[in-house]
């Protein structure tokens, strides 16, 4: 685990959050981006990445937001743990397996944060099914996309140094 890494992953999901939250549409196509990039640190690096991607991500994401500050911290620290110790159990490398795991993660995550809210501002407030639902697929089409471009990212880069070299430089064997 890189520190740096998973620091990079989760400014990249709370920078995304950020420009993309205003592109909501009335409250029902929500997403959450920073617990896309929790689970992704969680998943690529294990658990201790997730909970610091968690507890980082969460607390930056909460003072944003100018809601009670810590309880997205927790949830997602639990959430990046659990989604860590899971990829270190059992096989999380197919795509399937990743979406299986950001879909419970996501509702583990929501189900937490109301629990949180219950506690702390002594009201229950009603859980959103179909926003709830909107939301897991959202984050796994989210995730589909960082791992894919994860993959192929790197190729990218290095088929583009190539081409820009000269011919002269190039070593050919």
């Amino acid at each position: 685990m890189s520190v740096l890494r998973v620091l990079i992953v989760v400014a990249v999901g709370l920078v995304l959050q950020m420009a993309l939250a205003r592109y909501s549409v009335g409250g029902r196509w929500v997403f959450d981006l920073v617990l896309v990039a929790v689970v992704y640190a969680a998943l690529a690096w294990g658990p201790m990445a997730g909970m610091w991607a968690g507890t980082v991500g969460g607390l930056v994401q909460d003072s944003l937001a100018g809601d009670v500050v810590g309880i997205g911290g927790l949830a997602k620290t639990v959430a990046g743990v659990c989604a860590g110790v899971a990829g270190a159990q059992f096989i999380v490398s197919s795509s399937a397996a990743r979406v299986a795991t950001v879909a419970a993660v996501t509702i583990g995550h929501r189900l937490l944060v109301v629990a949180l809210l219950a506690i702390v501002d002594q009201r229950w407030s009603n859980v959103d099914w179909l926003a709830m639902l909107v939301e897991t697929g959202l984050n796994g089409l989210a995730v589909l996309i960082a791992f894919q471009a994860s993959v192929m990212l790197p190729g990218a880069v290095r088929s583009t140094r190539d081409l820009r070299r000269s011919s002269l430089s190039k070593r050919r064997w």
